[in-house]
């Protein structure tokens, strides 16, 4: 197996894609283009006129920015704003493949990094549920 591959689950070779819409969250994107740009967390807050720990929440994928602040993130960062959102069009390669890192380590990586895409994934559509549900519990009264 290449530095580019990793075994899935059925133990196929399929090739890494690094930020991905099905691997990546917008926490991840968004951390991986300001380490990219050599900020830190507090030079990117100052820029933005937030708190640090309002990019942390972002990084942490615990909130999101409001629009304004989406379209600095991708002029200071460098990568599109499509990529922030959905990791399609401009941006970053992803990180550099370190020959430090065992296959079995990386492929435990990116097994979490699907589990945790499919968490959030399912954590929407519990929303959506849940909003659904007032709806006709209010609409039954």
């Amino acid at each position: 197996m290449t530095d580019q591959e990793t075994t899935d689950m059925s133990g196929a070779e399929k090739p890494e894609e690094w930020f991905s819409s099905e691997t990546s969250t917008f926490g991840d994107r968004l951390a991986g283009a300001r380490e990219a740009a050599g900020m830190s967390r507090g030079q990117l807050a100052r820029r933005l006129g937030v708190k640090e720990t309002t990019v942390a929440k972002w990084e942490d994928d615990f909130s999101e920015p409001r629009a304004n602040k989406l379209q600095m993130l991708s002029g200071i960062l460098g990568v599109s704003l499509t990529w922030l959102l959905t990791a399609e069009g401009e941006g970053l390669d992803g990180p550099a493949v370190e020959d430090t890192i065992s296959d079995d380590l990386a492929a435990i990586l990116t097994e979490m990094r699907v589990l945790k895409s499919e968490m959030q994934r399912s954590a929407d559509r519990v929303g959506l549920l849940e909003k659904r549900l007032r709806q006709v519990l209010k609409e039954d009264k």
